[in-house]
């Protein structure tokens, strides 16, 4: 079976696991992954009838990094047109909001005021909304962080006016964030799907339609619901 050879050509289901999104893939407390991606992968696993292999990397950067180097076969990731240049993308299957936090006495009060003169936003480099931002910002500068944590770190040590994140990400971190706010609105929708490497054509069309798939029985909300993930949505059929 082409496909097979093509998403588990060791034999195993590789799936590159991105742990740098806890609205995807989290450990429990025995240390295990388990999320809505650990229910996808092992869906898409049962499907080819082989074994899932489950590789952990700290962020979506080094996932798409990774991608030319026989390191995975399969993972989830934001759709970007930059990391278009090395990886084939399935059909969007979730969306999450992407929004900014600021400081209380802020004059930024809604998103798209913060691409101004003299302001500075904090993301992690590589995350899909840095990478938007770095396309988009035509004022903003842009300050890159190695991972959310680093750009809360520096947020409330007030080296950036703004910080920029996934919303549910930032409401769930407004308690460790001092003399801040959440503006209302959003700058961008991030949407995820499966990604290969590219030259995999059996493995896209397959993708395709088992992302349609998907969507069509409710397999992705209910594994949403079942997590309970604040913030990550199914796409609607």
């Amino acid at each position: 079976m082409n496909v097979r050879n093509e998403l588990a050509p060791s034999g195993n289901l590789r799936a590159g696991m991105n742990l740098g999104n806890t609205l995807f893939t989290r450990k429990n407390s025995l240390g295990e992954l388990e999320g809505v991606s650990v229910d996808l992968m092992r869906e898409l696993a049962k499907r080819l009838e082989v074994p899932l292999e489950m590789i952990s990397f700290a962020q979506p950067g080094q996932v798409a990094d990774a991608s030319t180097k026989d390191m995975w076969d399969v993972a989830i990731l934001a759709i970007e047109k930059t990391r278009a240049q090395t990886i084939s993308f399935s059909p969007a299957m979730t969306e999450i909001e992407a929004g900014y936090v600021v400081h209380q006495n802020s004059v930024l009060l809604r998103p798209e005021l913060v691409d101004a003169k003299g302001v500075k936003i904090a993301a992690p480099e590589k995350a899909a909304y840095e990478l938007y931002l770095t396309g988009s910002l035509k004022n903003a500068t842009l300050v890159r962080t190695a991972n959310f944590a680093k750009s809360l770190e520096i947020f409330n040590h007030k080296e950036v006016d703004a910080l920029a994140g996934l919303k549910p990400n930032l409401m769930e971190s407004m308690h460790v964030l001092a003399d801040a706010k959440l503006l209302d609105g959003t700058f961008m929708t991030v949407n995820h799907g499966f990604a290969v490497p590219l030259g995999r054509e059996a493995a896209n069309a397959f993708l395709h339609h088992f992302v349609k798939e998907l969507i069509t029985s409710g397999f992705i909300s209910r594994s949403i619901e079942n997590h309970q993930i604040k913030g990550l949505k199914a796409i609607k059929e």
